[in-house]
């Protein structure tokens, strides 16, 4: 019989929980887990042809060397650590991955790519692997939301790397079969291993994109490092310099188990369908949708305002015309690219597309971008924006978002969220790509090799 929960630390009950899915989680939210590995393995065909993403896959096999475990976009299988790290960096390369909104976090880049590695790895099954993802899913999304992910960001730091080891821990665990303890061991393993910070939207660079793939590298080694012995911190998440006290100005530890059972991470998910932040979604969306509905061109623009969260007004307003990150960062960017083209095409954030001086000089009359304490009030757990843009006849239109579609409030259908991946795939992948990829993932008692059969380069 398990001790009472006041002789178990947060993490330890949070761990009891987990490695007791196994087995036990009901088909919906297993459905759940096969939509994010279809997303997530499109971000990921899509993302290997990035030249950050290809670096990350030449380190993968130049330092794992042979192994069981497919890297996409490579030629050859290397270690369950490096096939994690590649195929993260791959997923997270171009914007594109899914987010939980509350945790501000990336999960699938990072939960599925550790999941399919340890999967391949132990030869496990596919039902396996969906068992795997939900559980990365609700200690990366939990840990996300505990550590207070607001303050955590503004603070500095990138929470899809910093509270992705837990995710990767979790569903590596799982396929190596861990206990609670072996679990919570793992954990405390982890908190040593988040590392992380969002410098990259201030000066640039290309780090950010190999964040996912870290943190999906990290939890797989934490995993394997319980496995042979290693015992970690037995509070690793919520202890006196545990995860959540370290790095969260304002913690909530208490969330680390609040409605176990009953709320479900992977219920929460936002699926992109523009390559770009998610906290500036809705102010793409409200764009797009004026710009479809009132025809506007630039010549009959004057100003354009913006109001949103305070971190998007303090990290997303920047010229995004000074590079690709930039772009899909910046909410004055963004907010043109949505009348002028086509935000949902991956290709509008190409280098020879951000150049573009019509770009420039629309971007140039979004004049402010402005915090709004009703956006506050809901963020993170439902995103909110709007954009007035005011005409040279003097008229204004105006339009509000508040929770995007992609979102829990405003879901894509199955049908759409395929046609993603198709888009993303297309002449890198045969026709059909997503039917065959979700087909694959509907027989969950068979090997993972039937998955993973048709994503070797």
């Amino acid at each position: 019989m398990a001790p009472p929960d006041r002789h178990r630390s947060p993490s330890r009950r949070l761990a009891d929980f987990l490695a007791g899915l196994s087995g036990r989680i009901d088909r919906r939210l297993l459905d759940r887990a096969a939509d994010a590995v279809v997303d997530t393995v499109g971000c990921t065909v899509f993302g290997a042809t990035q030249p950050w993403s290809q670096a990350a896959i030449v380190h993968a096999g130049l330092t794992g060397g042979q192994g069981p475990c497919t890297v996409i976009g490579a030629d050859r299988p290397t270690t369950p650590a490096m096939a994690a790290f590649a195929n993260g960096s791959s997923a997270h390369a171009f914007e594109l991955d899914d987010v939980h909104e509350e945790a501000i976090s990336h999960p699938g880049a990072v939960v599925v790519p550790a999941a399919l590695a340890l999967a391949e790895a132990e030869g496990a099954s596919i039902g396996d692997l969906l068992e795997a993802v939900v559980i990365g899913y609700e200690a990366m999304g939990r840990a996300g939301i505990a550590v207070g992910p607001a303050g955590h960001m503004l603070a500095g730091f990138h929470p899809t790397s910093m509270s992705g080891v837990f995710g990767s821990t979790a569903a590596a665990g799982r396929l190596l079969g861990f206990d609670g303890q072996m679990l919570n061991h793992a954990f405390g393993i982890a908190v040593s291993l988040a590392s992380g910070t969002m410098e990259f939207a201030s000066s640039g660079g290309m780090a950010k994109r190999i964040h996912a793939g870290r943190a999906a590298e990290a939890g797989v080694l934490a995993a394997s490092l319980a496995a042979r012995g290693v015992e970690g911190a037995t509070d690793g998440l919520a202890g006196t310099y545990g995860f959540c006290a370290v790095f969260g100005p304002d913690p909530r530890p208490e969330l680390l188990v609040d409605a176990l059972g009953d709320r479900w991470i992977i219920d929460e998910i936002t699926v992109k369908p523009y390559a770009a932040c998610s906290d500036i979604h809705p102010l793409i969306q409200a764009a797009a949708e004026l710009a479809a509905e009132h025809g506007l061109q630039p010549d009959r623009i004057a100003r354009i305002e913006a109001e949103c969260p305070t971190k998007a007004a303090t990290q997303n307003s920047l010229d995004g015309t000074v590079s690709v990150m930039a772009a899909q960062y910046s909410a004055e960017f963004n907010i043109a690219a949505a009348i002028l083209a086509d935000p949902g095409d991956p290709a509008t954030y190409r280098p020879e597309r951000i150049a573009d001086p019509a770009l420039a000089d629309l971007q140039a009359k979004v004049v402010s971008v402005r915090a709004a304490p009703e956006f506050d009030r809901t963020y993170a757990w439902k995103m909110g924006g709007r954009v007035r843009i005011h005409l040279t006849s003097g008229e204004v239109r105006v339009r509000t978002v508040h929770g995007q579609k992609g979102s829990m409030h405003d879901r894509l259908s199955p049908e759409e969220l395929d046609a993603k991946c198709d888009t993303l795939v297309a002449g890198l992948a045969p026709p059909g790509f997503a039917r065959t990829l979700r087909q694959a993932v509907a027989h969950h008692s068979h090997p993972i090799t039937d998955l993973t059969a048709f994503l070797v380069a």
